[in-house]
């Protein structure tokens, strides 16, 4: 259901279920999902990690087989049990991905659909593979993204694009994500990984602690206000004057070598 790779301090965590494409709503895959991030994000050894999917897609989102009443998945026959299966089913995710502090780099490999995209949307950088396909794509089903996506997808590409992507349900290829936005890089399919780990890499080649705390202080800067996030920032400013990676970088650029950090 999830492949897990390590490489140093990069993690690759890929979705394999590519007979699916990948969907993400059922039970099972929310909880490998959630356990494998929770994991790297208590493991300060990891300083990025990069989410992709196995076989055509990135993610399908839904399984469409799964959402008839009595099949078994989030829809229910009784609309109380529907909520709670949302509740404590796939909206696990976004409250998850928007607490993490490690850094996630999505490389989009094929279709990012429907809730595929929004999960692409809750990582923090977003590289696309040419043959790669996005779609806001539920109200072509009659349903709403019950997943968050109402949240992040106008905070990447901005109320207008979100909206007519949301209410025309249209599929936009890899070139229109990257004008509008919606990922920072496209590179041909089998340079796709080695871009991400790119990106992942230079991550992972500052220190840890000033990394996390950077991407805490521009989540909450998505809904906190400038007093908030400036006394957020002073107090974290005052945690990184303390670690010794930061006497490392200091030193090193003094000395004029490469700094060694050890997220210390």
């Amino acid at each position: 259901m999830l492949l897990q790779d390590r490489n140093g301090a990069i993690l690759t965590v890929t979705l394999n279920l590519p007979e699916k494409r990948n969907p993400i709503s059922d039970s099972a895959m929310v909880d490998a999902l959630c356990a494998a991030m929770e994991a790297a994000d208590r493991d300060m050894a990891v300083r990025c990690v990069i989410l992709t999917g196995a076989g055509s897609a990135f993610s399908s989102g839904g399984d469409l087989k799964q959402m008839r009443a009595d099949a078994g998945g989030l829809r229910s026959g009784n609309p109380v049990e529907t909520r709670r299966n949302y509740k404590y089913g796939i909206q696990r995710l976004p409250l998850l991905f928007q607490s993490l502090e490690v850094p996630v780099v999505a490389a989009v490999n094929g279709h990012a659909i429907g809730a595929g995209l929004d999960l692409a949307t809750m990582c923090d950088v977003r590289v696309a593979g040419e043959s790669a396909k996005f779609a806001e794509s539920f109200v072509k089903l009659g349903i709403i993204p019950g997943d968050g996506g109402a949240w992040f997808l106008p905070r990447i590409i901005g109320f207008a694009r979100a909206t007519e992507l949301a209410l025309t349900g249209e599929m936009i290829d890899a070139a229109e994500a990257l004008r509008i936005g919606l990922v920072t890089h496209v590179v041909p399919d089998g340079e796709l990984l080695p871009k991400a780990q790119e990106i992942a890499a230079k991550i992972a080649a500052n220190p840890p602690h000033a990394v996390r705390m950077t991407k805490r202080l521009l989540r909450e800067a998505q809904t906190a206000d400038l007093k908030n996030i400036l006394e957020m920032s002073a107090a974290m400013q005052a945690l990184g004057h303390t670690t010794a990676d930061h006497e490392e970088a200091i030193d090193a650029f003094n000395e004029k070598r490469r700094p060694v950090y050890r997220g210390e």
